[in-house]
């Protein structure tokens, strides 16, 4: 071994036996790749389930990060093996389709390989494996749909759909807040919803926090808010049917494009530039009161001069607001965004029942409240928590809870959770795998053996005896032949999910399935890892 230095004087160990070292390949690839995918689920699998505990990240800059959201963990994670990015991606590709069981699908992931590892050392080809978990995944699909169940919901009956979004607010830290959330989330999804179409657009809720406050105090709000104040102090603060031009060109004179260069060597000239430049605010004004504006709601900033003669021209303004809030708040009033003074229109302004200033607090944050829109189909959730990490992680929670509202609108079907899915799919895969004569049936089995990691997870993550818990319930399962039964993590006294109403999305569990044994079945492929550097 030799120290050197490069062209920048930075060091470098220089090893002499480097060149000796061999490339991993063929089954002790395949075992490294596995043992780098699992090292990952072995992270995740303990944030699994109600009981499951929360990772604290810290990021290079010193932002830290508290969550057991699987997506979040592993987005923060400072991944560099290529396998172990595939996990990555794997919890990626759940959250952007479903929106939920982001660490479960990992912690499938991780099991299937697991049990793939022991049917590589028996000698089985990694083909065959991989194609007999194929076959025991369209089976544990096709399951799914036997033992799911539709649920009818309306305007006025909200129950199911709450209920759901309470078993995925229950794994989270705000789940001694459950009902209240669940009950904002499925709310502000129906707001926005086209229930004739079954499409919901995310993007019209609007999630917003405000360090300050309890948990409790979040509230969803039938309108817009802003994190922004009048432009000026003395602007009323509250105004009632409001009448709101949206504009996105500038409060001040226009710039020529050209190079330019005034002289002005009299006070008569400074006296004639001032007076234009002042002309200009005042049609710019007078062309917002001539078509009825109450309110202006700007994109760019304006100078003192304009906001002090939109203040004596009682003319209310808000500066600097954000291209993506200018849009929600046009969806909301039913206004349109105006790029130039000369295209504004009386028909082109927002209208709303109110919109109103609040201060928080002690401190000087203040938010305006745009409320009672023309089209209440932009919704806002205002979160409150008593530190920036708790209101980040309740937007994640959120989040989740809206996605699940969302597949439900599309898909009324559902599972029930506490691992009776799993249980019941690994009791339905073992007795498929009697069809199969070949080396399939090993991998069929395997892909039950693995499905059963998600109960054991729960119930050890709960502080209960993993095996024994397992075993009663699966026992259970099959003396009464009903798929309800689950691990009770909660401890109410019953292991019947549906009288304690855990339930999951038909569409977000069959895709946990279908996503893990995809990866799984790559990962198993691989069986060289090429650097670029090598050659």
């Amino acid at each position: 071994m030799a120290l050197a230095f490069d062209e920048y004087g930075r060091p470098f160990i220089i090893i002499k036996e480097q060149d000796q070292k061999s490339r991993l390949r063929g089954l002790d690839a395949q075992k490294s790749n596995i043992s780098a995918a699992k090292a990952v689920a072995r992270i995740l699998r303990t944030s699994l389930g109600p009981k499951g505990m929360d990772k604290m990240l810290s990021s290079p800059d010193g932002d830290v990060t508290i969550s057991n959201d699987g997506a979040t963990i592993l987005e923060q994670m400072d991944v560099d093996n290529q396998i172990a990015k595939l996990m990555v991606e794997l919890s990626r590709s759940q959250d952007y389709e479903i929106g939920d069981g982001t660490t479960g699908v990992v912690v499938l992931a991780g099991a299937l390989l697991e049990q793939a590892e022991r049917l590589l050392e028996r000698g089985i080809h990694p083909i065959r494996v991989a194609e007999g978990y194929e076959t025991a995944s369209r089976i544990s699909v096709e399951h799914l749909e036997r033992v799911a169940n539709k649920f009818e919901f309306g305007v006025t009956d909200l129950e199911p759909l709450i209920q759901t979004c309470m078993t995925t607010l229950s794994s989270k830290i705000v789940n001694r807040c459950k009902r209240s959330l669940a009950e904002i989330a499925v709310k502000a999804v129906l707001a926005v919803a086209d229930l004739e179409r079954k499409d919901v657009n995310l993007d019209l809720i609007k999630v917003e926090g405000k360090v300050g406050g309890k948990l409790e105090d979040t509230e969803l709000i039938y309108g817009i808010v802003v994190d922004k104040d009048m432009s000026h102090p003395q602007m009323p603060k509250q105004i009632e049917d409001a009448k709101i031009a949206i504009l996105t060109c500038p409060f001040e004179p226009p710039k020529p494009k050209t190079k330019h260069k005034i002289d002005i060597d009299t006070v008569e000239k400074f006296q004639t530039l001032r007076k234009q430049e002042q002309q200009y605010f005042d049609d710019m004004v007078q062309k917002c009161k001539d078509v009825g504006a109450t309110l202006v709601i700007c994109q760019w900033g304006f100078d003192d001069e304009a906001n002090h003669l939109l203040m004596n021209r009682n003319l209310p303004a808000v500066r600097w607001v954000g291209g993506v809030e200018l849009e929600l708040i046009a969806i909301a009033t039913g206004g349109r965004i105006v790029p130039r003074f000369q295209e504004l229109t009386p028909e082109k302004l927002g209208k709303a029942g109110l919109v109103r200033e609040k201060s928080f607090g002690t401190t000087k944050d203040r938010m305006l409240y745009i409320e009672h829109c023309a089209n209440s189909r932009a919704v806002t959730i205002f979160i409150r928590g008593g530190n920036k990490m708790i209101i980040e992680e309740t937007k994640r929670s959120i989040h989740d809870a809206l996605c699940v509202a969302r597949n439900l609108i599309r898909n009324n079907s559902i599972v029930y959770g506490g691992g009776s899915a799993e249980i019941s799919c690994s009791i339905a895969v073992e007795a498929a795998a009697d069809r199969y004569p070949g080396v399939e049936q090993y991998a069929v089995r395997a892909f039950g053996d693995a499905l059963e990691y998600i109960p054991m997870a729960l119930a050890e993550n709960s502080g209960l005896q993993p095996i024994e818990t397992l075993s009663a319930v699966k026992s259970q399962q099959i003396k009464d032949n009903y798929p309800h039964f689950g691990i009770d993590c909660n401890d109410v006294g019953t292991n019947d999910m549906r009288e304690q109403n855990v339930f999951e999305t038909l569409i977000g569990k069959q895709q946990q399935i279908l996503l893990a044994t995809q990866v799984v079945k790559m990962i198993l492929k691989i069986d060289d890892v090429i650097s670029p550097s090598e050659y």
